[in-house]
């Protein structure tokens, strides 16, 4: 038996086999409420057979948007189409989750095909953006943000909760807090974004308070028989990655202490020096020694989009899930084919069941 199609099971859900559509960003909401491409997007996604479908990064506030075009979930508007995609992905065979995040000195930001940097001042889709300190991310992205006080930190956490609170209401199962890729959570962590002298900054205890925080406040009003999980940046290829790592994965022992039940690993992306290695399945080592030091469940991304990379990801003990990305885009269906390539005998059954009786009734 495949290990990438074994079932996966964690609190009250299970997911079908160990594939992930992870968040991807679509660029196409106006105001943050979803609209026909994301009811037609994601159910697709969901048909091609991945266990778990994970909706792109749905800001918890106007502002903590990455671009315009993004997703949220700070009003009902939007939850109500919200829960249309959820109850989709859900009748397509896949398990609903979201990831919710705010983008912190990221925000404001033009597409990615119209230029990928920050809106200009005079431009009046753009607004303020805010951080843990006042610092640039550099390169395209040149706008300083407002540092944080204590009363917007305040406010912020209650945006996640309130953000998770509708997330639960519309249908998703699995949650997913955003704390990777630069955005907020991730600079509160990251000494190239946080240079607070107070309880919020300075060493990694104080670095990662706010993510702490925001976990404990999200996990009062999350369900307990449903997984929370977060994206969270263990390591930035700055030149001091051991350092970095060792931080993160000791942070990643509290949040499972605190009551997170699943770690997706990725990257910090918090400045534009990083030399990042990339290459297939560069990160499964990285995300295996985060599983075996923490003992959370954990996937990951970035070119795990050959079957045999995903398998062995997963037999060899580095993943739990695997995130696909790319090669869903390129074809939803991507799950079948690679149950093919690794010889399942039925890969049919990752199908909706009508998909199933006509495959296995007429192949030959």
């Amino acid at each position: 038996m495949s290990a990438l199609f074994t079932p996966f099971t964690l609190k009250d859900i299970t997911l079908k086999n160990r594939i992930v559509v992870p968040p991807m960003c679509q660029y196409t909401a106006t105001d943050g409420v979803p609209n026909a491409w994301h009811l037609v997007h994601y159910p697709s996604l969901a048909r091609g057979g991945a266990g778990l479908v994970i909706v792109e990064a749905t800001a918890v506030s106007s502002e903590g948007r990455i671009t315009p075009a993004c997703l949220g979930i700070w009003n009902d508007e939007q939850a109500q189409v919200h829960s249309q995609i959820a109850a989709f992905i859900q009748a397509a065979g896949a398990v609903p989750g979201l990831q919710i995040g705010h983008a912190g000195r990221k925000a404001s930001a033009n597409l990615p095909w119209e230029g990928d940097n920050h809106l200009a001042a005079d431009d009046p889709r753009s607004w303020d953006t805010f951080s843990p300190s006042a610092l640039p991310f550099g390169a395209n992205l040149p706008k300083v943000p407002q540092e944080m006080s204590l009363e917007d930190i305040k406010r912020v956490k209650a945006d996640f909760v309130a953000a998770a609170k509708r997330a639960l209401q519309a249908g998703y199962k699995w949650l997913e807090l955003h704390f990777a890729h630069g955005y907020l959570g991730q600079s509160f962590f990251s000494v190239h974004a946080n240079k607070r002298d107070d309880l919020y900054g300075g060493d990694a205890e104080g670095r990662g308070r706010f993510l702490l925080e925001t976990l404990a406040a999200v996990r009062e009003v999350w369900p307990e028989n449903f997984p929370l999980a977060a994206r969270f940046g263990v390591i930035e290829f700055d030149g001091r990655d051991e350092e970095t790592l060792a931080e993160a994965i000791a942070l990643s022992k509290q949040f499972r202490e605190d009551g997170l039940d699943f770690l997706s690993v990725s990257l910090g992306f918090s400045t534009p020096a990083a030399n990042i290695p990339w290459g297939p399945g560069f990160m499964g080592p990285i995300a295996g020694r985060v599983r075996q030091e923490t003992g959370l469940p954990v996937a990951s991304a970035w070119g795990f989009g050959r079957p045999d990379l995903a398998e062995n990801a997963v037999k060899n003990n580095q993943l739990d899930l695997v995130m696909v990305g790319r090669s869903h885009l390129e074809n939803p269906h991507w799950p079948y084919l690679a149950a093919r390539k690794l010889g399942v005998e039925k890969p049919s059954w990752v199908l909706p069941p009508s998909y199933a009786h006509w495959l296995e009734r007429y192949e030959m």
